[in-house]
């Protein structure tokens, strides 16, 4: 046999397909975190400013005149009303005008992520320099000690969304992509379930009472983790009943690859470019790492929207993957198990 034919029998079509689509998701994965990450900037940070009527319409003017749009800043009536705001999450910061001195107080939420903070001190620095006034900056949501630049919740949902896609993975090379039956299909998403509550359970006491890296309820987060964990899950076995093998790298696509670099992890999402900025929210590594720094420094405050949003993965994964069960299979079609030999097998 000639290495040309060898090559036909070791390498088949759909291997070289399967090849190929690795190559785009591994160019992929560069293009993205390198895309998202090389350059952070703050761009339209939502922003407060607490001064007299007289000072404070000039002072937005100017700050929303700074090069590169840094800020998107708004009028604030007091200082009780600015700590209120940036609790709830409506603004990232906000600057107290003192006429009488020449030292203002710059107001940020480490929580919501430590670079962001740093940024606006910084910027702020600069600012009030050039006009020969000085800020003192005070920390209304400070990110725990033990949580390095605010990271331990962006990678405790890293983690939840991992387990998430690799659980559904197993399930279905282990018995197919598609369930053989819609009764198939409710015990696979009724083992993940279970295993999305272990799973939010344990990452929920690790960061909180093992280490001590998060504040905030033991209780709410591990309820937050239940959902990412199901509704990553879920999400994987509906593209895995739609496109086979191929599910698992769609999956990976949307978590890992769009996922994971516009969620405001390492940067918050003021900091991101435009495109990450606007999906990130509606990705589940997002919407989670949202929801876990709100539980954590925000008093939960606004994660109605986020939720929804894992929610909503959750409910139209299970749906698809329940439809797709019900659709009778062509003869042939359920190659993943011929591929790795697993085919058949009682569990779902």
């Amino acid at each position: 046999m000639s290495l040309v034919d060898e090559l036909k029998s070791a390498v088949t079509p759909r291997a070289a397909l399967l090849v190929v689509g690795v190559l785009a998701l591994q160019l992929l994965f560069i293009a993205s975190y390198v895309g998202a990450l090389h350059d952070p900037e703050p761009k339209d940070v939502p922003f407060g400013v607490v001064a007299p009527p007289q000072v404070s319409a000039q002072l937005v003017g100017q700050l929303e005149k700074l090069p590169g749009e840094p800020l998107d800043p708004r009028s604030v009536t007091d200082e009780a009303e600015a700590r209120q705001q940036i609790l709830n999450r409506d603004i990232d910061g906000a600057l107290l005008v003192n006429p009488a001195r020449t030292t203002d107080t710059l107001l940020v939420a480490s929580g919501g992520g430590t670079v962001l903070s740093s940024s606006l001190e910084a910027l702020f620095t600069r600012i009030e320099g050039a006009n020969q006034r000085t800020v003192r900056t005070v920390d209304v949501a400070p990110a725990s000690p033990q949580d390095f630049d605010g990271l331990s919740a962006f990678y405790l949902v890293v983690g939840w969304c991992v387990g998430g896609y690799i659980c559904a993975a197993i399930l279905a090379i282990s018995a197919g992509s598609r369930p053989a039956n819609r009764e198939r299909a409710i015990i696979r998403l009724g083992v993940l379930a279970v295993y999305a509550i272990l799973g939010g359970l344990g990452g929920a006491v690790i960061v909180g009472p093992i280490l001590g890296a998060l504040p905030g309820s033991v209780v709410a987060l591990w309820g937050l983790g239940a959902l990412v964990v199901f509704a990553v899950g879920a999400t994987t076995l509906a593209l895995q009943a739609l496109f086979g093998i191929v599910g698992i790298g769609l999956a990976i696509l949307l978590v890992v690859i769009a996922g994971n670099p516009s969620a405001g992890g390492a940067f918050p999402l003021p900091m991101l470019p435009p495109f990450w900025k606007a999906i990130g929210p509606g990705l589940p590594p997002g919407a989670g790492t949202w929801v876990a720094r709100s539980i954590a420094y925000f008093k939960g405050n606004d994660v109605t929207f986020s939720l929804l949003v894992l929610a909503a993965w959750a409910v139209v994964g299970s749906a698809i993957t329940l439809v797709m069960s019900s659709l009778k299979r062509k003869p042939g079609t359920e190659p993943i198990a011929e591929e790795l030999g697993a085919a058949g097998g009682a569990a779902a």
